[in-house]
Formats: structure tokens, C-alpha cells, sequence
């Protein structure tokens, strides 16, 4: 599995209080690949992204990564194996600039907390890889700008170069595109397609067009279940998947 597949579930489950959100998914992600995970409303997608990065526990089954047995993983230890998530809702520092919103995170990636309380020229070193990072988010020429100042898909561009700062080996994407207009959309899923040249991107994703140009596979949830797993071609045109989008207007 570790060779061919980097990220594997095996009949993962998750019941809240008798209500199955999660039902025996089986998942497997492809090295270097992009994968999507989609589905109506309601199908399980997030709390199937929550059980990978070990936000919830599931109530049976196992997540295997390269090869290891995650499925009793701490999040902190999961990220530092390389499986890094990143929010749906943008998660940065409002008030730090986008270098120093980048350096915070390198800091996270050495483990030096303390480092909060050197002085700035000890964090100085941190600056040339932190550069590195917004010039491979498109972000370079607005390093002194603070994060407040950006507009919605720039900001989730910063959100990605926090991410990418963490070393990730697969880099998992809440809806990186929601809410965003047509200029920010293409912006972004130009970056997934950057980031994803050295990187395996597994992602939730509403956007359906989006869906179509990032994902070598897909695999569809309903109701807690994978219902039918392949290209945008093949999915696309099941009739299972079709019936399952009917009345719910979108992914």
C-alpha cells in the first residue's frame, strides 16, 4: 500500500449517538495524485475529513498513511508525519503580516514555541524560507501587507503558504474555493494545480467545475457510503450519482 497509495481507509465508521454519518468508507488515495471527495449536502464528506486528520475518532475501521496505522494518531503527530490539513474558514493571523503569518508557521514545523519570546533578529533566519513560500503562493510582491488587508483569495492563497510551510507530504483542502467569485476562483485553483506538482491533494470541494479540471479521481459520498468512485467522466455520467444530486442543486 505504503508504494502506490499514500492515504488508506479501511471500513471507516463514525456514529454520533445512533446516527451513522460514516459507514465502512473505503479510501485510497494515489501518490501524487489529486483526489475529490464530493457529495450532496448531508453525504459525510466533513466528518470524513475530520476522522483522516484525527479530529474525531472514528467507531471503527482504520486509516492506514504510508503504511502506518494513523487510526489512533494525535492531529498534532499526524501533521508532523506530513498529512497537513487546511480550513475551510481562512485561518490567519488578521493582524500579522503575510511574511510573518508564514514565519509563525515555520516555527510550528521546528517546534520551538519559545521562540515567541526571542527577539526579532533571532526569527530572522526564518525570513528567506518564508519568502520562498509567498513567491510559491503568488503572494511575494504583498509580504508586508497584514493579512486584513487582502482580499478573500489572496487570503486563502496566505492560508495554503501557512500550510505548505508545515512540509506536507498530502495536503488535505476543505473547500479551498467556497465563497469566492470568478477572478479569485481561477486564481486559486491555479495554486491547487502549483502546489499539487510535488504534493498528493486530497480535497472537499462544492464546485463541480473545479472538481473537473484539479481531480484524477473522485470519489462520491451519499448518505455515509463511497457510492461510485472514478474520473469526472465516468462519475459524471453514473446514474447513481445523478439520482443522488437530484433536487440538491450542487455538490
Amino acid at each position: 500500500m505504503a508504494g502506490d497509495y499514500i492515504l488508506e481507509t479501511e471500513r471507516l465508521t463514525k456514529e454520533f449517538r445512533g446516527f451513522v454519518a460514516v459507514n465502512g468508507v473505503g479510501l485510497r488515495v494515489r501518490r501524487g495524485s489529486v483526489h475529490a471527495l464530493i457529495g450532496p449536502n448531508g453525504a459525510g464528506k466533513t466528518t470524513c475529513f475530520n476522522l483522516l486528520t484525527k479530529f474525531l475518532t472514528p467507531s471503527a475501521g482504520r486509516i492506514l498513511y504510508n503504511g502506518r496505522d494513523i487510526t489512533r494518531a494525535a492531529p498534532a503527530d499526524v501533521a508532523q508525519m506530513g498529512l497537513v490539513r487546511s480550513f475551510q474558514i481562512s485561518a490567519v493571523f488578521p493582524h500579522l503580516t503575510l511574511l510573518e503569518n508564514v514565519r509563525v508557521a515555520l516555527q510550528k514545523k521546528r517546534g520551538k514555541s519559545f521562540d515567541f519570546w526571542r527577539s526579532e533578529r533571532a526569527l530572522d533566519s526564518l525570513n528567506d524560507r518564508a519568502a520562498e513560500l509567498l513567491a510559491e503562493v503568488g503572494l511575494a510582491e504583498f509580504a508586508h501587507l497584514t493579512a486584513v488587508e487582502l482580499p478573500y483569495g489572496r487570503k486563502r492563497a496566505l492560508e495554503i503558504a501557512t500550510t505548505l510551510a508545515l512540509e506536507p507530504e498530502l495536503l488535505l483542502l476543505d473547500e479551498p474555493t467556497a465563497g469566492m467569485g470568478h477572478e479569485d476562483l481561477g486564481r486559486v485553483v491555479a495554486l491547487i494545480k502549483r502546489v499539487a506538482a510535488n504534493r498528493t491533494v486530497l480535497m472537499v470541494e462544492h464546485n463541480l467545475s473545479v472538481v473537473a479540471d484539479l481531480s484524477h479521481t473522485i470519489t462520491v459520498l451519499a448518505r455515509g457510503e463511497v457510492l461510485v468512485e472514478g474520473d469526472y467522466a465516468a462519475v459524471s455520467k453514473n446514474p447513481q450519482v445523478i439520482e443522488a444530486y437530484m433536487g440538491s442543486g450542487h455538490a
